[in-house]
């Protein structure tokens, strides 16, 4: 099906099922009524300049887009999985833009996009990079990943020779081998999530010193660390990271359960004393479980909002 643009080009709407997408298309808008774009569909559609996509559509099969070399932009706000090589050598690709419904990337997804140099990826729930994605993505120089990443699988930025810089979330065993293979110039990397504001807040400042020596530990080591061990440095790093905070946490909840504890005993403390040569007198008179009055007191001194409110007010996250 053929539509015309404002621009006088024609657009070819594409309706999914088996429409055959002529081989010299340019342009192409996806029907709303698509939510999956089959195996193959565009592939080697090597005129393909544009593709309108719409939200709605969920999942990118198989090299769908595989050798669409003059495509040079794509917005997939609503999909949900990339699979195996659904836009692998799109050469001419530039911007990549995900939504906050991307779940996962699929084996070599973006495979030799040399002139890739922008993915947007905003803060999603789950996402796992395959393996390869973005293997010889050449042009790519800096990258944030969303705080949901899970896994990054075996040589998923291979060869992405100009990558300086890349942020991550601190998770254990989230990086497998040689992910960052032959990426000589990657000498930067960020952390996402509240982990800096989590140790900025640690009880002690010998701890805070000690967190941010080790956070920025990895991007003195990195610029002498030679491509080959990339991968293993901040595999190694990034443990360290989390088991030192994992520690501190417990560390910072002890302590501030202990002082809780001394605070409650001195609101209490307090207000017993307060009255207790009266409290102690009626109990007499009146055959009062002294006990139960200071249960009482217990209450009203304040110490158990003390704990209900203040104390996971003062928790790390």
């Amino acid at each position: 099906m053929m539509a015309e643009d404002r621009g006088g080009d024609e657009i070819f709407v594409y309706t999914g099922g088996d429409q055959v997408v002529p081989r010299n298309v340019r342009r192409v808008r996806i029907d709303k009524s698509v939510k999956i774009i089959p195996r193959e569909a565009f592939f080697h559609r090597q005129h393909l300049i544009y593709v309108e996509f719409h939200d709605g559509i969920e999942r990118i099969k198989k090299r769908a887009f595989e050798g669409c070399e003059l495509l040079r932009s794509v917005k997939l706000l609503g999909v949900k999985v990339v699979e195996e090589g659904a836009f692998a050598y799109c050469r001419g690709l530039i911007d990549v833009v995900f939504g906050v419904e991307l779940e996962t990337l699929g084996t070599s997804a973006l495979l030799n996009c040399t002139s890739l140099r922008n993915i947007t990826m905003p803060s999603v729930t789950i996402i796992g990079i395959g393996y390869g994605a973005f293997s010889n993505c050449r042009q790519l120089t800096d990258l944030d990943l969303p705080e949901g990443l899970e896994t990054i699988e075996e040589y998923a930025f291979n060869n992405c020779h100009r990558l300086r810089r890349i942020a991550l979330p601190p998770k254990d065993d989230m990086i497998e081998g040689n992910v960052f293979y032959f990426c000589p110039q990657l000498t930067t990397v960020d952390l996402v999530g509240g982990i800096h504001k989590t140790a900025a807040s640690l009880h002690l400042e010998s701890w805070r010193s000690e967190m941010k020596d080790e956070i920025n530990r990895i991007n003195q080591v990195l610029p002498n660390t030679t491509s080959s061990q990339k991968t293993a440095e901040i595999r190694q790093w990034m443990e360290s990271v989390t088991y030192r905070m994992s520690h501190y946490k417990g560390e910072h909840i002890r302590l501030l359960k202990e002082a809780t504890t001394l605070l409650e005993l001195a609101l209490w403390k307090a207000k017993i004393d307060e009255k207790e040569d009266h409290r102690e007198a009626t109990a007499k008179r009146v055959k009062i479980d002294v006990q139960s009055k200071r249960n009482e007191r217990r209450i009203t001194s304040g110490a158990n909002i003390v704990i209900k409110n203040v104390l996971p007010f003062l928790e790390l996250k």
